[in-house]
């Protein structure tokens, strides 16, 4: 026999079912199994690890009895060991059996849980491997090393996780990578907010649509780099800006908005007055008084019949009548090559063009003056259009506002004349020889195009200045234009009011009579 008692496979068929003898084990005894380290053991009710572990002995049953040895795979039953150190090498799989032993000793009762000890000693582990005979506990295993430290880069991995970065697309670790790197590196910060920026227009919750100043932004920055080759002259160039940026706001409006209700106001026989429209309306009316300047330059005038009134509502009037059909939006393009051929012609003729004189009628202004009083008209009909179809329309520039101010404040004179011949203002209190200082009140401008004007009270030639102002109206400029066109009455104006009650009182309400349709 060979291998340890073992014969051939045809021997163990012979000898299946008779108690086997252990053979001779002299190498196993030998070693100081005390020693030799063991693999851990699988806890109770777990699944067995793939590698070979060696059998356990059984516990004794209650009754005392020798359990059965298990069989082999080939059916054949484990040698019984017997007493022996390699037997006492192996621990038992339950530290604490319910059942008693076979040789009736009790076994010490399982420890109970200690509150005072620590968390790791509180409850004892059941698969914690026995320490060595001298009670010595052995040391625990440390747990699997786990860094807390970020994750190390180089610089153009980390330039390339910047997209995925700003998409919060990154894990946590590259993410404190990519932040630990921004804060040390300007350009990559500079392009982590751009992308930053560029994503925040992916979300379906903003809105796409483009910023409605951005053309005029656009156009005066192209205006101020490349100056035209022939210049629109000084005096021209807000009925300029006017036009282009109303045909801003026509182009990006539809079909339907050009239909749209507009009211408009003004102020007459001392209370305001409306005319109802389209804004389709509002452009031809438009057309119609820019024709008086047209006639002045030797244009032709969208009017002609030979019987074309002045006055400029009458003229409107004239129009709105001989339109056989609501205005749409076809009206837009002869206003808008009416205004770019009066900026044209105004700046090939010269400087003398300036003071040609324009007929509203009952006044006239020179060219100048007239251009800037469509400039004027246009903007604020322009707001009127802009409220209909909801869209923003910004005041002018503070240069461009302040000339049509200035214009204003150097038609009151004649106009609180006018009204104290209609007997709608107090009489002259000091009249003085044309072109002396007389009697003036200090109108204050305010903010965006303000500034200082003094207006003479009791003559139209009369000067204004400081030394004989008796009142004083402080008012924002966009609010005084709004006084101006008629679209606020003098009672609502929000003026500061210090001097002259009566002078106060009337030369608000000639500011007010200066507007018309």
């Amino acid at each position: 026999m060979t291998g340890g008692g073992r014969e051939s496979e045809g021997g163990e068929e012979e000898v299946r079912g008779a108690r086997r003898i252990p053979g001779p084990r002299g190498a196993a005894d030998d070693l100081d199994l005390a020693s030799v380290p063991l693999p851990p053991l699988p806890p109770p009710g777990g699944n067995a690890p793939d590698e070979a572990v060696p059998e356990q002995s059984q516990p004794a049953s209650a009754s005392g009895d020798a359990p059965e040895a298990p069989e082999s795979d080939a059916g054949e039953p484990e040698p019984d060991l017997g007493p022996g150190p390699a037997a006492e090498a192996w621990p038992e799989p339950d530290p604490w059996p319910e059942a008693e032993p076979a040789d009736g000793h009790p076994q010490p009762a399982a420890p109970e849980w200690d509150p005072t000890a620590p968390a790791a000693e509180a409850w004892p582990d059941p698969d914690r491997e026995p320490g060595p005979a001298d009670g010595t506990p052995e040391p625990h295993a440390p747990d699997p090393f786990v860094s807390s430290a970020p994750v190390v880069l180089p610089h153009q991995v980390l330039k390339a996780l910047l997209g995925a970065w700003a998409l919060s697309a990154c894990s946590a670790e590259e993410t404190a990578a990519v932040e630990d790197h921004l804060t040390g590196c300007a350009p990559c910060a500079d392009e982590a907010l751009r992308l930053r920026d560029a994503v925040g227009l992916l979300h379906t919750d903003g809105s796409l649509d483009l910023d409605p100043t951005l053309r005029t932004r656009v156009l005066d920055g192209c205006f101020g780099r490349r100056p035209a080759r022939i210049p629109v002259p000084e005096w021209a160039a807000p009925y300029d800006a006017e036009t282009a940026r109303l045909d801003a706001l026509l182009r990006d409006i539809g079909d339907s908005e050009w239909h749209a209700p507009v009211r408009l106001q003004w102020f007459e026989e001392e209370r305001q007055v409306s005319r109802r429209t389209t804004v389709a309306g509002v452009i031809g009316h438009l057309m119609a008084v820019d024709g008086l300047l047209s006639a002045a330059l030797g244009l032709d005038d969208p009017l002609d019949d030979g019987k074309t009134p002045l006055d400029p509502t009458e003229r409107t009037e004239t129009y709105w009548s001989a339109t056989r059909r609501p205005p749409t939006r076809a009206v837009r393009e002869p206003w808008r090559a009416q205004s770019h051929e009066l900026i044209r012609t105004a700046s090939f003729a010269g400087r003398n063009v300036a003071e040609t004189s324009v007929s509203y009628g009952a006044f006239a202004l020179p060219l100048q003056d007239a251009a800037l009083d469509r400039a004027f008209e246009c903007w604020i009909h322009g707001g009127d259009i802009a409220d209909a179809v909801d869209y923003p329309y910004p005041a002018p520039s503070a240069a461009h506002l302040h000339r049509m101010i200035d214009l204003a404040a150097r038609m009151l004179p004649a106009a609180l004349a006018g009204r104290r011949s209609a007997g709608l203002a107090g009489p002259a209190k000091d009249l003085v020889a044309a072109g002396a200082p007389g009697r003036s009140l200090h109108l204050e401008i305010e903010g965006h195009g303000g500034g200082d004007w003094y207006i003479a009270l009791d003559s139209p030639a009369a000067v204004g200045a400081p030394e004989r102002a008796v009142a004083q109206v402080a008012l924002d400029g966009v609010e005084f234009c709004r006084l101006v066109a008629g679209h606020i009455s003098p009672v609502e104006a929000a003026a500061g009011q210090e001097g002259d009650r009566e002078a106060i009182r009337d030369v608000l309400f000639a500011a007010a009579s200066l507007s018309r349709l």
